[in-house]
């Protein structure tokens, strides 16, 4: 029988040599390749020809769920194992969106983590059914009814509430596990799909959607903030 073919990605040097002498002392499994970053995962990843791939959600140039997004789009044969150190609704969110096959904590025992990543190698997902759907859930009844924000993706709607709570470009990135200039990019889409010219007027229209429909708000009630300065994201997000 084939051994399972896996990608570790941590940026921590102990934690990452520690998966990496768990996983080869299993006879079932090989590791193929590792990496330290976003950016050398998704160089080294596709070389690799790696059946799952475990990728740490927090990273020092971006985070695993871009780089499972990338993945899943650009090497779809790759199953993405997401790795974190704390349960947290935004990160399982970002997970489900960007393809994973599954998420577990940094806390799960040795044999564990090798029997997830045998089952996600054999196609299943390790996406708690009752955990998704609450997400989910949480998700549909965030979207507002002004017409303009039906045309928003989820990522967009997620960004534009927590410019709604004051964030700037570089907490929602950390908050989302999402690159600096991806949150950038959301921003100015939805700038222009929300019809509004800046983060002030778009702060004030997520503002009033909340006030008209305070039941769709309350999952999410934007709390006071100071003002935290501009981040560095660039004329077409803070125009």
């Amino acid at each position: 029988m084939a051994q399972i073919r896996v990608f570790v990605l941590d940026d921590h040097e102990v934690v990452r040599q520690g998966l990496l002498r768990l996983i080869d002392a299993d006879p079932d499994m090989t590791v193929v390749g590792e990496a330290s970053t976003a950016h050398e995962a998704l160089v080294r990843v596709p070389l690799c020809d790696a059946d799952v791939a475990l990728l740490d959600v927090r990273l020092p140039d971006g985070s695993g769920v871009e780089v499972c997004r990338e993945l899943t789009a650009t090497a779809p044969s790759v199953r993405c194992l997401m790795l974190t150190s704390y349960e947290d609704d935004e990160a399982l969110l970002a997970a489900i969106t960007a393809g994973a096959a599954g998420y577990v904590l940094k806390e799960i025992r040795g044999p564990q983590l090798l029997d997830s990543i045998r089952l996600v190698a054999a196609g299943r997902s390790l996406l708690d059914p009752a955990t998704t759907a609450r997400v989910l859930e949480r998700l549909r009844v965030s979207q507002r009814h002004d017409a303009r924000l039906d045309l928003l993706t989820a990522q967009e709607s997620a960004v534009l509430d927590l410019i709604g709570e004051g964030l700037t470009n570089r907490e929602i990135a950390d908050r989302m596990f999402l690159a600096e200039k991806t949150v950038k990019n959301y921003i100015s889409s939805l700038l222009a799909k929300i019809e509004v010219r800046g983060r002030t007027q778009a702060a004030l229209f997520i503002a009033e959607q909340h006030r008209l429909h305070p039941e769709a708000a309350a999952i999410s009630v934007p709390e006071p903030r100071e003002s935290r300065g501009r981040s560095d994201a660039g004329p077409a997000a803070d125009r």
